[in-house]
């Protein structure tokens, strides 16, 4: 069975020298959040923020909503590459880190394309769901926030997605922990139940990368 290439330091800095154009204010964002946040490791790395901007592009997204925004990168990534009609909805419960984020997003022109939502991820899908109509569903949902309710993220992005709409899921394989079987955290065991549920799930075509921490790709069928 073939393996893909284990990635060292040396190796992800070829990739992100020459495999990714990234922004002035993108770097900023990362620089900044690696030297003054308690959990920079939220935070996506360049070469996943390209790749799912790529996606985005590739599927012409005009509506997307990410679950966990964090200092902003991933949002960034998306609403650079996409078109000015183009709107994101970011949902974090952090308003200090929603804040830094729309720094960044004012600094990159961008903050007229991105809504950001404070509260729990949960009670803002539930509201998005109630007002649901063909012109309010999403092309794209990006899921990355806390862990134990990856489930009901899932679902509730499902209900919101248009058909042959992506759904990304970050941090799949959480630092390897998913095959650690001495490793019966809460955390862990619903990132393993989730990738299990989606492996089987016939209302999607699936991939799991090994971008980052793991991506797994969802297409609504």
């Amino acid at each position: 069975m073939s393996r893909s290439i284990t990635a060292n330091d040396d190796l992800v800095s070829y990739v992100q020298t020459y495999g990714v154009r990234e922004h002035p204010v993108l770097a900023k964002c990362r620089e900044e959040t690696q030297a003054n946040e308690e959990f920079p490791n939220m935070q996506i790395s360049p070469e996943q923020g390209a790749f799912m901007a790529l996606l985005a592009q590739s599927i012409n997204a005009k509506r997307i909503i990410e679950i966990g925004t964090f200092t902003g990168y991933s949002t960034l990534s998306f609403a650079l590459a996409l078109s000015e009609n183009a709107r994101i909805t970011a949902c974090d419960i952090s308003k200090e880190h929603m804040t830094k984020a729309n720094g960044y997003w004012s600094a990159a022109g961008v903050s007229h394309k991105i809504t950001p939502i404070i509260g729990p991820a949960g009670d803002t899908l539930d509201q998005l769901i109630a007002n649901i109509s063909p012109q309010t569903l999403f092309d794209l949902a990006f899921i990355d926030a806390d862990k134990t309710n990856y489930d009901i993220y899932y679902e509730k992005c499902l209900t919101l997605l248009r058909e042959g709409g992506l759904i990304l899921i970050d941090n799949v394989l959480w630092g390897g922990a998913v095959i650690d079987k001495d490793d019966i955290s809460e955390d862990t065991q619903s990132i393993r139940d989730l990738n299990e549920k989606i492996a089987n799930d016939e209302r999607v075509d699936l991939c799991m990368t090994v971008i980052g921490d793991g991506v797994t790709l969802c297409r609504k069928r």
